[in-house]
């Protein structure tokens, strides 16, 4: 007997080609082999001592990706801010990613540098990450400022400090998602109109297709 049709006609081979092809075209945009640039906020470490910048940087590399630079950063606001946007705007960065800085005392400055320069923010970043955070940390999750966004069509994402909290940011969220949205902020910048939310026939395409210490938003230098 053949393939077995629902009430519209469709056979399941067909439902499996137009997945596929859905899957394809929401894929068509994505950076295959990112440069990217880690970034540790500290006034403590130096890149010799950067356990949590190791991490992220591990985690891309393990996946072909390149890291173009490294880079240590005094917990300064001018500073940290500077740093961010000569980094996003590299030809040779697909990605910037930092550590440390992400925390409520008077000195935790990165949230507040690298938002003051977001075109568009990435709220679903630091949702995803407290989420996953949750289950190691607790409550203490709450003190995790966590933020991502878009700096001159290039994704930019705010991990704490601790190397664990890095690790698992870059292991479960950037690699698999940094390709995909370094393509669509590639192609924001260029004029195109379109963003995270559609892909190019303007479909939805928002989701339907380590161990860990305390880190809730404590700087590289582990304060």
């Amino acid at each position: 007997m053949g393939d077995e049709h629902d009430r519209h006609g469709h056979s399941d081979h067909d439902h499996d080609d137009e997945h596929e092809h859905n899957e394809h075209d929401h894929h068509r945009h994505d950076v295959e082999h990112l440069g990217a640039a880690v970034a540790t906020v500290s006034s403590t470490r130096s890149l010799d001592d950067d356990p949590a910048g190791d991490a992220i940087a591990a985690a891309f590399e393990a996946e072909g990706h390149e890291v173009v630079t490294r880079e240590m950063l005094r917990d300064d606001y001018d500073g940290v801010q500077s740093a961010v946007g000569n980094l996003a705007r590299r030809e040779d960065v697909d990605v910037v990613v930092t550590t440390g800085g992400t925390g409520v005392t008077p000195d935790d400055v990165t949230v507040e540098a690298a938002s003051d320069l977001f075109e568009k923010e990435l709220p679903g970043f630091g949702e995803l990450f407290r989420r996953l955070s949750y289950d190691e940390i607790g409550t203490r999750v709450v003190g995790t400022r966590a933020v991502a966004g878009v700096v001159a069509g290039t994704p930019v994402f705010c991990l704490p400090g601790s190397e664990n909290a890095a690790r698992l940011g870059s292991e479960e969220i950037l690699v698999p998602e940094a390709p995909h949205l370094a393509g669509l902020a590639r192609r924001d910048e260029d004029g195109d109109g379109t963003d995270g939310h559609e892909d190019h026939d303007g479909r939805d395409s928002h989701g339907d297709h380590g161990d860990h210490d305390d880190h809730g938003g404590e700087r590289a230098d582990g304060d």
